[in-house]
């Protein structure tokens, strides 16, 4: 399994992509571009449970790691994807302590957590692998939790000392709206945040990451001691690409027309 989580405890900066076209085809063209990791969003993304299989088959021979976005922490939401051979969840809008310690609970198995036990899954191939993923899957399954809100801020102390609260993960529109100030990621009191997230989860040992705004925001963000860092999306990816065609197509016909 790619591990993440060890990759991070070494130190080392991973970098990652989101996939929100639900696409087999893109996740796979994604994967092969040599990101670390990539998220499958099914929060915001327009795929559902039913396309991660295939999402997931087709990285599966790619360097890409696959963290799914999930809904919320309920366990039902996490535990379907972890038995297809997810390999972290990201939990979106985890505002308090108790709320990281539920997240954490639904990506282990009892009694350390609430995971169902199976094992005719993708993720422990189908029976093959059942008792070395199950002993293994506490130090290899990734937990990342989304620090979305004002109120997320005032207890992300409390959050990052969460066992298995591996990543604190900004959501930069999210936390931007929360705090009044939607979009203006230089606007001071966003820098504050970032600078109070980074600190708190260092001081517990844990990574801090963020869906960068854009590309040349890698200094920035690195240099505040971010190391799990997403830009972009398959989506934006696509739809970039076809109006920048478009739109020199247009301007080429425009010249030509007189």
């Amino acid at each position: 399994m790619k591990n993440l989580r060890e990759r991070l405890s070494a130190g080392q900066t991973l970098l990652g992509c989101f996939l929100n076209l639900g696409s087999s085809l893109t996740a796979e063209m994604v994967g092969k571009a040599g990101f670390d990791f990539v998220v499958i969003d099914i929060e915001h993304g327009s795929g559902t449970e039913a396309d991660i299989l295939h999402q997931l088959q087709a990285l599966e021979h790619t360097p890409a790691a696959a963290v799914i976005r999930v809904e919320s922490h309920e366990r039902q939401r996490a535990h379907r994807v972890l038995d297809l051979g997810a390999h972290g969840i990201m939990f979106p809008r985890v505002n308090t302590a108790p709320e990281a310690r539920a997240c954490v609970a639904a990506l282990r198995y009892p009694p350390l957590g609430v995971r169902g036990v199976a094992s005719m899954n993708r993720a422990c191939e189908f029976g093959v692998s059942f008792r070395r993923y199950v002993a293994s899957s506490k130090d290899v399954l990734l937990g990342v939790l989304q620090i979305e809100t004002a109120e997320a801020l005032d207890n992300v102390e409390e959050i990052a000392a969460v066992d298995g609260a591996d990543v604190l993960f900004i959501g930069p529109l999210d936390l931007s709206m929360s705090l009044g100030i939607l979009g203006e990621f230089d606007h001071p009191r966003f820098q504050a945040a970032l600078e109070r997230t980074a600190a708190a989860a260092a001081r517990h040992g844990k990574a801090t990451g963020v869906l960068m705004p854009k590309p040349e925001d890698f200094a920035r963000f690195h240099g505040l001691g971010f190391r799990f860092l997403a830009c972009g999306s398959d989506g934006a990816m696509v739809n970039n690409a076809a109006r920048a065609l478009a739109e020199t197509l247009m301007e080429q016909r425009r010249l030509r027309s007189g």
